[in-house]
């Protein structure tokens, strides 16, 4: 609880963001990198069991995955707390999505240019359920071999949709990506303002 000299104690708004994203896109290391507490981790090492079931392709040296959610917190201002909800990624643990998207304010799909046909199930599932979400882009060792643009084109995506490039291995990086997601809902908020429904 933050405060201002000679002023009540101001209690901080807590908002929920989703990470989520395809199966090893970097969503654990994305909470991880910007979470201001030891964050919560339900990864496991995989195992045999999974051989045939979890697509590997360009991710061969994955060795652990997440099993429920991480979970992690950021103080954006003193008024402005995000606790973040990482998704599992594998199709198989997606019965957990619904609660896990219980309450979010927005959500940020996190995308590998190498295997962007993962991010679809994704994108469907905030746009079903009308929760603003911004595209984060992870460039893999810095690199990037597409455009913002490119990668609006390919998702199909609204032009009101962010695309960010970042770096979810950089606390700065992953924090830009956050920022997006709040900037996305806050733009449909203020829409829905304008706009009343039934119109």
């Amino acid at each position: 609880m933050a405060s201002v000299a000679g002023s009540e104690p101001i209690m901080p708004v807590a908002l929920k963001i989703v990470i989520a994203g395809g199966f090893g896109v970097g969503k654990t290391t994305l909470v991880n990198s910007v979470s201001e507490i030891p964050p919560l981790q339900t990864e496991e090492s995989m195992s045999v069991k999974s051989l045939g079931i979890d697509d590997l392709s360009g991710i061969e040296g994955k060795t652990s995955t997440t099993v429920a959610m991480d979970f992690g917190r950021i103080t954006i201002t003193p008024e402005l707390v995000l606790y973040l909800f990482g998704t599992p990624g594998q199709d198989r643990f997606w019965f957990m999505w619904d609660d896990l998207a219980t309450g979010a304010l927005a959500a940020v799909v996190l995308a590998d240019t190498r295997r962007l046909e993962t991010s679809f199930a994704s994108i469907d599932f905030f746009e079903s359920r009308n929760i603003p979400f911004a595209v984060a882009v992870n460039c893999f060792n810095g690199n990037c071999d597409c455009t913002s643009e490119q990668v609006q084109t390919a998702l199909d995506l609204e032009p009101t949709t962010p695309v960010v490039l970042c770096d979810v291995r950089e606390r700065r990086s992953s924090k830009e990506v956050l920022l997006s997601a709040l900037q996305v809902a806050r733009a449909q908020a203020a829409n829905r303002l304008v706009t009343p429904s039934g119109y």
